[in-house]
């Protein structure tokens, strides 16, 4: 088995170089899905000054079961493609750009893993952006992270009947965060289901103007 199946995956971009955006936001895809497909977002988002970088996960699934799943059954695809965003921000700040003018944004399983991985690694980001998406693990998962998010804003939104991802864990992901001392935004959209709705896009736009 390949020990690091997202490390020679490519990273689309869209916008300018590092140096002269203003923002740099790491989009990653949900299951069955694109980095070309996520970065439609930016279109709907319309701000030129922002650079995007949208992974591709390897086979269309960052890793292959539920997040609910305890967390060794998801290996070694969930610490690859955490590895994977990790080496994103390690070049931005290579380039000058700090974590603090860097977001994080994605959609179900992408959302996910943005938030798994900002979790695991707090510190201050421009935003943290979880979309139908919660913190990685099964119930009763330790939320002990290290850390702080510095007053981070962080969206959740979420379905009150996502058929993938329980309105619990979506709470329990806003107290993980706020323990970390981020200021968190949850919204649950009853009756949703699994989908991006305008006023969530309107969110992350206006957490990306700061």
């Amino acid at each position: 088995m390949n020990a690091d199946p997202h490390g020679s995956q490519p990273v689309l971009r869209r916008g300018p170089d590092p140096a002269a955006a203003r923002l740099c936001v790491i989009l990653l895809h949900g299951r069955g899905s694109t980095a070309s497909d996520i970065l439609s977002l930016a279109d709907e988002l319309s701000l030129d000054d922002v650079l995007y970088l949208a992974p591709d996960a390897a086979g269309h699934t960052w890793y292959p079961y539920s997040f609910l799943q305890p967390l060794d059954r998801n290996q070694p695809h969930l610490d690859s493609a955490l590895a994977l965003v990790d080496r994103a921000i390690a070049r931005l700040a290579a380039a000058g750009v700090p974590s603090a003018r860097v977001a994080l944004a994605g959609f179900s399983q992408g959302a996910c893993l943005a938030l798994e991985y900002a979790a695991r690694h707090a510190r201050r980001y421009a935003a943290i952006a979880g979309l139908s998406g919660g913190v990685i693990g099964p119930p009763g998962t330790p939320r002990f992270y290290e850390g702080s998010m510095e007053g981070t804003p962080v969206f959740l939104g979420c379905s009150s009947v996502d058929p993938h991802i329980p309105v619990e864990r979506v709470h329990e992901t806003a107290d993980a965060f706020r323990a970390l001392g981020a200021v968190v935004d949850e919204r649950i959209y009853p009756g949703m289901g699994h989908v991006v709705n305008d006023e969530e896009i309107e969110v992350v736009r206006e957490l990306l103007l700061g």
